[in-house]
C-alpha cells in the first residue's frame, strides 16, 4: 500500500519523491554520466583522427574506439538516463510508489554488468565490429552476451515504469489522464519495448552463431532486423527529450501546453510511425521491396515528421504564451529576449530544440527520402546528421534537465554557477560546428567509416578536394570544443554531487501529501484550451519552413547533377 512507503517532498519545487524511486533515479543517472565520460574520451580520440592534419590513432584502434564510442554513447549513456527519466515521470510526477523496487535494482545490475561485459570484449580487441556488428563479421560471444544483458535490464525497467502507472491509477494518486510529460515518457517506453525486442530477436540468434550453435545468419535478414533496433534507439531518444522539453517549459516558466490534445496526438504519431525512419539504412538492400521502400520513406515517414513539427511549434509556443502572460508583450520577440538565458536549464533546452529541429530534423527528412538517400548515405554526412539529433537534441536536453535535478534530487547546490551558465553554450557551439562540418564534408563525398580518406599507399588513390579537408578540420575544432563542454558538464555534475553545499532535503513521511507548489502544479497539470496566441513562434515556424524548402531544393538540384550517369 502507498501508506507503507516513504515519501520526501522537495521544499523548493513541491515534487514528491518515493524513497526507493529516488535512489534508483540517482544510480541510473550516475551510471549514465560514467558512460558519457568514457564515450567522451573516445570521441576526442576519434575526432582527432578524422581531422586529417592530426590523424592521431592507427587504423586498428580507430575502429576499436569507434565501436565502443557508438555503444557507450547511443546505447549506454542515453538509455541509463532515460530509465532515470521514466522513474521520475512515473513515480515522482504521479506522486506514487515505484512498482517492484527490487526488480528495478535487478534491471540496473543487468545493465551495468552488460555494459562491463561488452566493453571488456571491445577493449581486449575481440569485437572491433562497429556498433552495427554486421554478420558475417564475427565478435566473441561476450560482446553479444553483454548487449543482451543490457537489453534485458532496460526491458525490465520499461515494464517497471508501466507497472508504476498501474499503481498510480489503482491508488488514485492523480486525477484525470496522466500528465503530458508522463505521456511523453510512456511514448518513449512503448518505442523502447519495440526497439529492445527487435534487438533481442536478432542478437540472441547471433550469440548462438558466435558460439557455434547456429551455423548461418543471413546478412540481409540481420541488417533489416538489426536496424529496427539500431535506428529505433534514436526514436526512444526523440520521445524522451521532447518530454524533457515540455517538462523544462513547465519548470522554468510554469508553461502549459497550448493544446494538450494536439501534443498527445503528436506523441501518438511517434508510436505509429517514428521508427519507420529505420528504413533509410536499408534502401540499397536488394532483400527489401521497392514498394516498401517508397511507402516508408515518403507517405508514412511524413506523419512522424508532422509530429516533430507539432512539438517544435507547441513547446516554444507554450513558453511564449507564459511569457506574454507575465507582461513580455512588446513586439514579436520580447518574450524570448527576456527569457532566462543565464539559466542552464532553459538555455540548454532551447538550444536542444533549435539544434534538433534545424540541423537534425531537416537533414533527417532529406536523408529519409529514397532518391536523396542514395547520394548521401555512405558518407560522413550520416554521423553529422545523427550527432545533430542524438547529441545536439537528446544529450543537450538531458544536460539541461540535470541542472534541475542536482538541487532537487541530489539536494546539492551547483558548485560553480557561472561555469554552469556557460557550459550549454560551449557544448552547443562545438557540436553545431561539428555537425555542420561533417554534413558539408559528406556532401563532398567523404566516406563514412574510412580511417584515412587520403587512401595513402592505395593502388588506386583518390584525392578529395581541399574543401573536404577543411570541413574535417572545422569538424575537429568543433569536436574539441564539444568535448570541453562535455567535460565541464561531467565536472559540474560529479563535483556538485561530491562537494556541493547540501540543501534542505525535506522530511520523509509515510503519507502522500496533496501539496502542489508551482513546479509540481505545472508538471502535473493540463494544457490551455484556447487558440493560438504565439505570433513570435509562428514567425519561427515560417523561418523553419523556408529553410526546409530551400535545403530540400538544393539537394534535389545536387541529385540532378548525377542523373546523366544513368
Amino acid at each position: 500500500m502507498a501508506t507503507a512507503a516513504q515519501f520526501r517532498i522537495c521544499p523548493r519545487t513541491g515534487l514528491q519523491f518515493h524513497k526507493s524511486a529516488e535512489t534508483l533515479i540517482k544510480v541510473n543517472a550516475v551510471a549514465a554520466v560514467v558512460a558519457l565520460l568514457v564515450g567522451g574520451v573516445l570521441a576526442l580520440l576519434i575526432t582527432l583522427t578524422r581531422w586529417q592534419a592530426v590523424h592521431l590513432i592507427d587504423a586498428d584502434n580507430f575502429y576499436l574506439f569507434l565501436t565502443a564510442h557508438g555503444l557507450d554513447m547511443l546505447v549506454v549513456w542515453i538509455i541509463f538516463f532515460e530509465v532515470a527519466v521514466l522513474y521520475f515521470c512515473s513515480s515522482t510526477l504521479l506522486r506514487c510508489r515505484l512498482a517492484t523496487p527490487r526488480l528495478a535494482w535487478l534491471a540496473w545490475i543487468l545493465m551495468v554488468v552488460g555494459t562491463v561485459v561488452f566493453n571488456t570484449t571491445i577493449f581486449m580487441g575481440d569485437a572491433t565490429v562497429m556498433m552495427t556488428s554486421y554478420v558475417p563479421m564475427p565478435a566473441v560471444p561476450g560482446f553479444y552476451l553483454g548487449l543482451i544483458l543490457f537489453a534485458v535490464g532496460a526491458l525490465v525497467a520499461c515494464f517497471i515504469f508501466l507497472g508504476t502507472l498501474v499503481v498510480a491509477k489503482a491508488e488514485k494518486t492523480y486525477e484525470g489522464s496522466i500528465p503530458l510529460v508522463t505521456f511523453g515518457a510512456l511514448t518513449a517506453c512503448i518505442i523502447a519495448i519495440f526497439t529492445i525486442a527487435s534487438g533481442a530477436i536478432i542478437l540472441i540468434p547471433t550469440f548462438g552463431w558466435s558460439i557455434g550453435y547456429i551455423k548461418h545468419i543471413d546478412p540481409a535478414m540481420y541488417r533489416v532486423i538489426w536496424w529496427a533496433f539500431g535506428h529505433s534507439s534514436q526514436q526512444i531518444n526523440v520521445s524522451a527529450h521532447v518530454a524533457v522539453w515540455y517538462a523544462i517549459a513547465a519548470i522554468v516558466f510554469g508553461a502549459k501546453p497550448m493544446s494538450e490534445r494536439i501534443s498527445r496526438t503528436a506523441f501518438f504519431l511517434y508510436i505509429c510511425f517514428l521508427q519507420l525512419a529505420s528504413a533509410h539504412h536499408i534502401l540499397a538492400d536488394p532483400g527489401v521491396g521497392t514498394e516498401w521502400k517508397v511507402f516508408n520513406t515518403s507517405y508514412a515517414m511524413y506523419l512522424a515528421v508532422l509530429a516533430s513539427m507539432i512539438h517544435g511549434l507547441t513547446v516554444p509556443g507554450a513558453i511564449e504564451v507564459a511569457q506574454r502572460e507575465k507582461g513580455y508583450t512588446k513586439g514579436l520577440f520580447e518574450w524570448l529576449r527576456k527569457a532566462p538565458w543565464g539559466n542552464p536549464v532553459f538555455s540548454g533546452m532551447f538550444m536542444s530544440l533549435i539544434g534538433f529541429g534545424f540541423l537534425g530534423g531537416i537533414s533527417g527528412v532529406m536523408m529519409g527520402t529514397e532518391q536523396l538517400n542514395m547520394i548521401i548515405h555512405n558518407t560522413i554526412y550520416v554521423p553529422g546528421h545523427f550527432h545533430a539529433t542524438v547529441v545536439l537534441g537528446t544529450t543537450l536536453a538531458f544536460m539541461a534537465m540535470t541542472y534541475f535535478l542536482l538541487p532537487t534530487l541530489f539536494q546539492r547546490e551547483i558548485i560553480n554557477p557561472g561555469l554552469a551558465k556557460l557550459q550549454p553554450y560551449i557544448f552547443a557551439l562545438g557540436m553545431g560546428l561539428f555537425t555542420l562540418a561533417f554534413m558539408g564534408a559528406g556532401t563532398l563525398g567523404v566516406p563514412r567509416r574510412h580511417w584515412d580518406i587520403t587512401f595513402a599507399g592505395a593502388a588506386m588513390p583518390y584525392e578529395f578536394p581541399g574543401t573536404a579537408l577543411l570541413m574535417l578540420a572545422i569538424g575537429g575544432i568543433g569536436g574539441i570544443i564539444a568535448v570541453v563542454g562535455g567535460a565541464l558538464y561531467i565536472w559540474l555534475t560529479v563535483g556538485t554531487i561530491l562537494f556541493g553545499k547540501r540543501l534542505d532535503a525535506g522530511a520523509y513521511t509515510t503519507t502522500i501529501s496533496p501539496l502542489r507548489m508551482p513546479v509540481q502544479a505545472a508538471l502535473a497539470g493540463h494544457g490551455h484550451g484556447g487558440g493560438f496566441a504565439a505570433p513570435g513562434t509562428f514567425v519561427f515556424a515560417l523561418v523553419f519552413l523556408a529553410a526546409f524548402v530551400l535545403y530540400y531544393f538544393v539537394n534535389w538540384k545536387y541529385l540532378s547533377t548525377v542523373w546523366g550517369l544513368s
